[in-house]
This record gives C-alpha cells, sequence and structure tokens, in this order.
C-alpha cells in the first residue's frame, strides 16, 4: 500500500506476522483497530513515518508500519 502524508486511515487489524509482544505495545500506544490514524510526515528516504494516533505523535519503521491493516478513509 502506498501511504500519503495528510491523509486519515482507519486500522482494520494487523497482519499475521506481527509478534503478541509487538501487538501489544502497538495496542497500549494506542493504535487499535477501529481506530484513525494520520500520517504526518515521511523521512526523506522514506524511514521511518511519523503518524499520529489519538493526539500523540509516534515514529514507526516503515516495515512495522507494513504490520498494520489499514483501509483508505477518503
Amino acid at each position: 500500500m502506498i501511504i500519503a502524508i495528510n491523509k486519515p486511515y482507519k486500522v482494520i487489524g494487523f497482519t499475521s506476522e506481527i509478534s503478541p509482544a509487538y501487538r501489544q505495545k502497538l495496542l497500549s500506544l494506542g493504535i487499535l483497530p477501529g481506530s484513525s490514524i494520520e500520517i504526518v510526515r515521511i523521512a526523506p528516504l522514506g524511514d521511518p513515518v511519523e503518524i499520529k494516533a489519538r493526539s500523540v505523535n509516534l515514529v514507526l519503521r516503515k516495515k512495522d508500519l507494513a504490520l498494520l491493516q489499514l483501509d483508505d478513509r477518503s
């Protein structure tokens, strides 16, 4: 999936490749299925990616962002 800056996405769930520990970490940070995230900024080389989830800005590696199942809400 190609992500766009300043665009909202809905978190549908997590892929099967995610570890239970990392899934729990994302859940505790507020990245929950059904919640909304927004891509704030992408680093010049494409990694990492800054997202906004529940009024909190987080930075995820691109490979970690790929573990999320996102729905384009446009």
